[in-house]
């Protein structure tokens, strides 16, 4: 156990910690014999900005750039190249604070965003997640995460 946590122990009494050991048993075990799965990890979650600002705001939204048709596109485009499943699921978020990119797309466990981000573009993102690689000319760096 790490040093930095603590645990904080203390004793029932037999009759009641007794109790409380088979409630806890009966609701986190499977009955004997049956079986049980883990569901699935994917390898990559593609989180979509799809905030949706007034018109007038200055600093726009992702959502009046079309990110909900890169949404869509990148959906399908997972699911019809059978990577929905396991390597990669695309969802909404709401403002990634990345407003001046957008549609911003945020790439985790990687740690990295795709800005300026077009329908256009989904196919190749899409080849990148199958290949295990990233879209260069769409991430966004430094200077760009810094002006938000």
């Amino acid at each position: 156990m790490p040093a930095d946590l603590k645990v904080f122990r203390f004793r029932l009494p037999p009759a009641e910690s007794a109790r409380k050991r088979s409630a806890v048993a009966r609701l986190t075990s499977a009955p004997r014999g049956a079986k049980t799965w883990r569901m699935p990890a994917r390898h990559r979650y593609l989180l979509v900005c799809i905030n949706r600002r007034p018109d007038d705001n200055p600093k726009g939204s992702c959502a009046a750039k079309g990110s909900i048709a890169v949404y869509d596109a990148l959906k399908q485009q997972l699911f019809q190249r059978n990577l929905a499943k396991v390597e990669a699921r695309a969802c909404t978020a709401s403002c990634l604070d990345q407003c001046a990119t957008g549609v911003s797309i945020l790439v985790e466990p990687d740690h990295f965003f795709y800005g300026r981000v077009t329908v256009e573009d989904v196919p190749e993102i899409v080849d990148a997640i199958a290949g295990g690689l990233r879209v260069e000319r769409l991430v966004l760096g430094r200077e760009d995460l810094e002006r938000g």
